[in-house]
């Protein structure tokens, strides 16, 4: 088999290129399909294609009248149709030219809903299991013409001869494969069927197996799909796409959605995960164009957002990639990416306004998802955001509970900074709702859209220190020696002490110290080390008035009111030491080198101080 290219040699005479087919073959198995189990799912749709141009012929023979047949019996793999078939003209014309499709240029682009494939090459994937494909066809369209026997070979050789009417009473095509002895897990009669079920389960043409063993034929695809069956009632309806979700995805759905967009011909069902999956894991989609399965993994079909889904689609307007595995990125497909959004949000909207139960475990599993959606969709915003559960000061709650409850809103940057003060803004009566977690931050500051009444504001170490106590005069000037001597101690890591009344009292301390004041004195620091150079001079530009970390000592602590009270200076800083580790530990963040060595250091130095004390 050769394909024709033309050059011009030294003598001007022309020339065609010849194909190494078994080079040819390993260059498909390894690049273009992704599995030999294809050959069968490319036989099935050429026969597919060849009932649809019969058809096209005698448009009022009824839909079942014509099928596919599939054998198998552990020697050959047998796939005869009743298409439209092949003249001796069309089998030296296509059979013999590798990339060369039976559906003609003009019939591509008048007819591509009618058909699967569009590439010619698809024949050549039986070569992954066998040496030799052995062809025989008769034409629908000449019924007086004999039938035709081609013989291909994997070493690119390949025989044509008729044959007898005989040899093929009844229009359609017949091929046979010898199977090599390595190909033997593709093509055992076990699974073939398994195969032919695989890929052909939607198929519309009737589709039976015979493994040679003289039983009955086995139907590969004995009911339409579950969508396009009638049910009694929407109840029984729902009930079985349920059913039908679980069977091929291999979860309960929490619910099913009913998915038809008539534009395109597509149908089927979304299926809601019933766990929560990580954002942005796009899960693979088992989409089917005009019945044969095309993929398992079609990622492309839905948004990013709609990651809390699975969906089974047939649709007839979709344009398959050359291996037939996946969706060519076109017009056609954005448009159904689009439209499948907007089934989505339906969903959603409906969901929320009829049933509330189910909008309860919808939002307590897949809260990530839709807050995801929330911030680029106003509507679902409007909708849902009330409803959205959120880590506060109050345990996790919804906005909506959070609001009847504060009136203003603080919201955290991150989720250590909602870490080191909720206890204590708890303890104050201060609403704040971690904003540290993806989306957060930013729909609660969207919250005012929705409730006007309520103000949102970012909550800062100064709005925090502004709602505690401070001390009397006196207990301030009595602890003045012990706050230095802290102050001393924690200068390196540019922390300021302070002494104040909180609850609760069984706290002694609260450090405040965000995530960008640590980064200003990291950069800072690297300034002062690079001194002089060229990145010295860069950070230097880039500085700016360090904030300090603030220790916030709790006055009502009993730990506190004897640590002010110390005399001995070294006691004094290894005790503030302590509780500075203490703080930082409680806070939750990584912890810095130097603090992990403070930490060490003060407990030891406490235990040596405790035992000198007893001995």
């Amino acid at each position: 088999m050769t394909l024709p290219h033309a050059r011009v040699s030294a003598d001007g005479a022309d020339r065609t290129f010849q194909v190494d087919l078994r080079g040819l073959v390993d260059l498909l198995s390894h690049h273009l399909y992704s599995s030999p189990r294809v050959y069968l799912r490319e036989l099935l749709q050429n026969a597919v294609d060849a009932l649809t141009a019969r058809h096209g012929l005698e448009p009022g023979a009824p839909a079942d009248a014509f099928g596919i047949r599939v054998y198998a019996d552990g020697s050959v793999v047998r796939v005869e149709d009743d298409g439209v078939g092949l003249t001796e003209a069309d089998v030296h014309t296509f059979l013999a030219t590798i990339g060369r499709s039976s559906k003609r240029a003009d019939q591509v682009a008048e007819q591509r809903a009618d058909f699967i494939g569009q590439f010619g090459i698809g024949l050549l994937s039986c070569f992954l299991v066998a040496d030799e494909i052995h062809v025989v066809s008769r034409s629908a369209r000449t019924p007086d013409a004999p039938a035709v026997e081609w013989r291909g070979r994997g070493d690119g050789s390949y025989s044509v001869r008729t044959l007898p009417t005989t040899a093929r009473p009844r229009p359609g095509t017949t091929v046979t494969l010898t199977p090599r002895a390595d190909s033997a897990e593709w093509t055992r009669p076990v699974h073939v069927l398994s195969l032919a079920r695989h890929f052909g389960s939607l198929l519309r043409h009737p589709v039976t197996f015979d493994d040679g063993t003289g039983g009955p034929g086995a139907a590969v695809n004995p009911e339409p799909a579950p969508w396009a069956r009638a049910y009694p009632t929407p109840g029984a309806r729902s009930r079985a796409l349920a059913a039908y979700g679980e069977e091929i995805l291999g979860f309960t759905p929490l619910d099913t959605i009913d998915l038809d967009l008539p534009a395109v011909g597509l149908k089927g069902i979304a299926c809601v995960l019933p766990e929560a999956v990580p954002a942005g894991r796009r899960h693979g989609h088992r989409v089917h164009v005009k019945g044969m399965l095309l993929s398992e993994r079609a990622e492309e079909i839905l948004p990013e957002w709609a990651f809390f889904v699975r969906c089974v689609l047939d649709a007839e307007s979709l344009r398959p990639t050359a291996s037939r595995e996946s969706l060519y990125e076109d017009d056609t497909l954005a448009a159904v990416r689009d439209a499948l959004a907007e089934r989505l949000r339906a969903w959603i909207a409906r969901t929320a306004a009829s049933d509330p139960d189910l909008l309860g475990r919808f939002l307590q599993t897949h809260h990530l998802a839709v807050k995801s959606l929330a911030v680029h969709d106003d509507e679902i915003l409007r909708m849902l955001l009330p409803w959205l559960p959120f880590e506060t000061t109050d345990g996790h709650a919804t906005l909506d509970e959070f609001a009847r409850a504060h009136r203003t809103v603080l919201v955290t940057a991150s989720v250590e900074e909602f870490r080191q003060v909720a206890a204590i803004a708890a303890a104050a009566g201060l609403g704040v709702v971690n904003g540290g977690y993806t989306y957060d931050r930013e729909l609660v500051h969207r919250l005012p859209e929705i409730r006007p009444e309520v103000a949102v504001a970012d909550l800062d170490p100064g709005t925090l220190t502004a709602h505690l106590d401070p001390v009397d005069r006196e207990t301030e000037l009595a602890a003045a020696a012990y706050l230095a001597l802290a102050r001393d101690a924690l200068a390196v890591f540019d922390c300021d002490v302070a002494l104040r009344t909180f609850q609760p009292a069984s706290a002694p301390a609260l450090l405040l110290d965000s995530r960008e004041a640590r980064h200003e004195r990291t950069r800072s620091q690297l300034a002062r080390e690079q001194q002089g150079g060229v990145w010295g001079d860069i950070l230097g530009h880039l500085r700016q008035e360090a904030p300090r970390a603030q220790l916030i000592l709790n006055q009502l602590n009993p730990l506190v009111r004897t640590a002010v009270t110390i005399d001995e200076p070294e006691l004094a800083r290894t005790s503030a030491e302590a509780l500075y580790g203490q703080a930082a530990m409680l806070s939750r963040r990584p912890l810095r080198p130097a603090e992990s060595s403070l930490i060490n250091r003060s407990f030891l130095d406490l235990l040596a101080h405790a035992l000198r004390k007893d001995s």
